[in-house]
């Protein structure tokens, strides 16, 4: 089964801008924030978003729940979707001919420095940095460009 070349880029973040990034298994030193792919043609990003973060982090996004539970009114659509290249190492995940990916940006305020959860089979260990650092070390430019956002898009 071939991967939807539409998925979401959550940034997980703290109030005082500190961002959670995770090493991928699949490339040494490749940094990122969550990112995946929809399971479905009709998964709205919205809940793409709620599934990639607790299927890497463990961190459930809802009203109400478990103890690492952050509330649904947390994570933020962007509005931003970003259309890239597919990394060629990756793109036999992909149907025949599929060469580009759209992105919908998130971000999600935590309370703290969270525990986190990672998926043993997408992440080796993970990281919280002041976001200007976590802009720098991801590997992503359209990840990095969003971390950089960050000020900008905070609740007042």
């Amino acid at each position: 089964m071939y991967k939807i070349p539409e998925s979401v880029l959550v940034v997980i973040y703290t109030e005082d801008l500190q961002v959670l990034l995770m090493e991928r298994t699949d490339k040494l030193d490749y940094w990122q924030s969550v990112t995946g792919s929809k399971d479905f043609a009709d998964e709205v990003p919205g809940a793409t978003a709620m599934r990639e973060v607790a299927e890497e982090t463990g961190i459930i996004v809802a009203d109400a729940g478990p103890e690492r539970t952050v509330p649904l009114s947390n994570l933020s659509d962007w509005h931003v979707s970003n259309v890239y290249e597919i990394y060629p190492v990756w793109r036999h995940r992909y149907a025949p001919g599929v060469t580009k990916n759209t992105e919908h940006v998130f971000g999600l305020l935590v309370p703290g420095m969270v525990p986190i959860t990672l998926a043993p089979r997408e992440h080796l260990q993970y990281k919280w940095l002041p976001y200007r650092e976590a802009a720098d070390a991801c590997f992503s430019p359209s990840n990095a460009e969003a971390i950089l956002q960050l000020p900008r898009r905070i609740k007042p």
